[in-house]
């Protein structure tokens, strides 16, 4: 009897002290102490990540009117204000190309080759300003597309090369042998601006470009290709060959009105843009 109740007094007395232990290791070994619903604490809450707002690629409106301020960016890198060349007179543009909703009213090598008879030649393509708007939207100004000063330095050069063939003829094929070309087809168009920002090393066909680049719209520019055609919308202007839901039903490389739907096409941009 004696020998049982001193166990049981050992034991008692390793117990109390094991139990007021518990806290203290679970703190020094990492683990978790039983604590009580009261001390439990709420997990925080995720935070939203910036929402991310992209180029629009369709419109309800054909006018690509603008009489907002324009910039240029000079040879030496400076943003002035623009003051459009008067080397073209209106008299010398055709009245089919003055329309604000559409048509390129531009001076071109293809405008003067049209007119006199001549056909086209092969040359380097024709530098242009370097046009700039403020805010987050291309705008067209006199045919050209001024870029906007909110994107990204790449996605301006697309713009900007772009200008370079506006109003040339279309070409079957034009493009596709040579970057420089008299006229341009629909891929070649979109190759063409492509390479002017390194996006593109060589020329690509309409359905290449069903599997280019990464899937779905991009933040700035969306590539539309299909078997037959292709065409690009670039922070909300649209650059294609095709007159569709044009007004001015002008052909070859020309800044039109966003489509009101783009079905039938793979959607493809470049990744990051």
């Amino acid at each position: 009897m004696r020998v049982r109740t001193l166990c049981g007094a050992v034991v008692s007395s390793l117990i109390v002290p094991a139990l007021a232990a518990a806290p203290a290791l679970g703190v020094a070994t990492g683990g978790a102490a039983a604590e009580g619903p009261a001390s439990k604490t709420a997990p925080a809450a995720a935070t939203p990540g910036p929402t991310i707002h992209l180029s629009p690629v369709t419109a309800r409106s054909r006018s690509l009117a603008y009489k907002g301020p324009i910039y240029e960016k000079t040879a030496s890198g400076q943003v002035v204000p623009y003051v459009p060349s008067s080397s073209v007179s209106p008299s010398s543009v055709p009245a089919s190309l003055t329309s604000a909703t559409g048509g390129s009213p531009v001076g071109t090598a293809s405008t003067v080759n049209t007119t006199s008879g001549a056909a086209p030649s092969a040359s380097a393509p024709t530098p242009q300003p370097e046009l700039l708007v403020p805010g987050s939207l291309a705008r067209y100004v006199g045919g050209y597309a001024a870029a906007p000063m909110n994107a990204p330095a790449t996605v301006q050069q697309v713009i900007w090369a772009a200008n370079e063939i506006i109003g040339l003829p279309y070409i079957y094929g034009g493009g596709h042998g040579s970057f420089i070309s008299p006229g341009y087809d629909c891929s070649g168009t979109v190759s063409f601006a492509l390479h002017g920002a390194n996006l593109l090393p060589t020329p690509m066909d309409s359905s290449e470009f069903m599997s280019w680049g990464s899937h779905g719209a991009g933040r700035w520019i969306a590539v539309f290709g299909n078997e037959g055609h292709a065409y690009m919308d670039i922070a909300g202007l649209r650059l294609d060959t095709s007159a569709a839901d044009d007004p001015s039903n002008q052909q070859g490389p020309r800044w039109r009105p966003l489509r009101p739907g783009n079905p039938g096409y793979a959607v493809r941009h470049p990744l990051g843009l």
